[in-house]
């Protein structure tokens, strides 16, 4: 193979790892690299795959774990969809008791339920959780 092979599976390679973000086809996209550095100086094709083979092993035990390591450190842990509603206040705007109620969350009206007691109109409520599309909520202290 030649040079432009090896970097033509080198993109490749990183347009899959763009999808995936798992730190896994970065590093085959540099062993093709430097298979295709290989083939640029003139080895054959088993030189060529063995560079490939001990490239990708080092990096893949050496390099993936610290650079996965680090992303997570430097990545932070954003709640999105239902989840981010968990912690937030909410109004009440029908009674809450322990089997229906509305409050008004982040701008619209959800149904919810309390886990004891009736909660009046009015009042502030912290979201313990979201279960399917009710709101599970206790009285803000």
């Amino acid at each position: 193979m030649t040079l432009a092979w090896w970097l033509v599976i080198a993109l490749g390679l990183g347009v899959v790892e763009v999808l995936t973000v798992d730190l896994i086809f970065i590093n085959l996209a540099f062993a093709a690299v430097a298979a295709g550095l290989f083939a640029y100086a003139g080895f054959g094709l088993v030189g060529q795959l063995v560079a490939f083979s001990v490239v990708a092993v080092l990096l893949l035990l050496l390099v993936r774990p610290w650079a996965k390591s680090f992303m997570e450190r430097h990545t932070p842990n954003i709640q999105t969809n239902v989840r981010a509603l968990v912690g937030q206040t909410a109004t009440v705007v029908e009674p809450v008791n322990q089997h229906d109620g509305r409050i008004r969350l982040d701008g619209e009206v959800w149904s919810a339920r309390t886990s004891g007691g009736e909660i009046p109109i009015g009042a502030s409520v912290i979201v313990t959780q979201i279960d399917g599309a009710t709101a599970v909520v206790a009285l803000k202290s």
